[in-house]
């Protein structure tokens, strides 16, 4: 049977994105249409609709992994948001008052160039973080 989840199917590599962390029990990779540079999202591999069905393991694993990526997008602000049914934190940076979280949704269309520095540099911070 094929999954209907957007975000199992990219767990299950199914759906390409740009990997910016992963443990044994949680995803971290960028929005495909970021409201700023390192808007990234965060998935516990085990997929629950809501934050009460989550498994206590998956949520002790995906928020240090959420505080990780936060760190990684060197945003001194940020807004955290769940919106589709599978457990999940956007981590978006806000470095001014037009960029990040606000009323609306201004996603933007980085170019793969873009989407490759964006997803270098964080890797690069993560990796200093371990």
């Amino acid at each position: 049977m094929s999954k209907i989840c957007i975000f199992c199917k990219i767990i299950d590599r199914e759906i390409p994105s740009y990997k910016i962390f992963e443990t044994a029990l949680s995803y971290a990779f960028l929005d495909t249409g970021p409201l700023s540079e390192g808007h990234t999202l965060v998935i516990p591999k085990y997929h629950a609709k809501f934050l009460h069905e989550l498994p206590d393991e998956n949520l002790a694993d995906i928020l240090p992994v959420a505080k990780k990526v936060a760190i990684a997008t060197g945003a001194d602000q940020y807004n955290l948001l769940q919106v589709v049914e599978h457990v999940h934190f956007h981590i978006i940076p806000k470095p001014n008052d037009k960029e990040g979280l606000g009323i609306t949704w201004p996603s933007t269309n980085p170019s793969k160039e873009e989407k490759d520095a964006t997803a270098e540099r964080m890797l690069k911070k993560l990796q200093s973080l371990n």
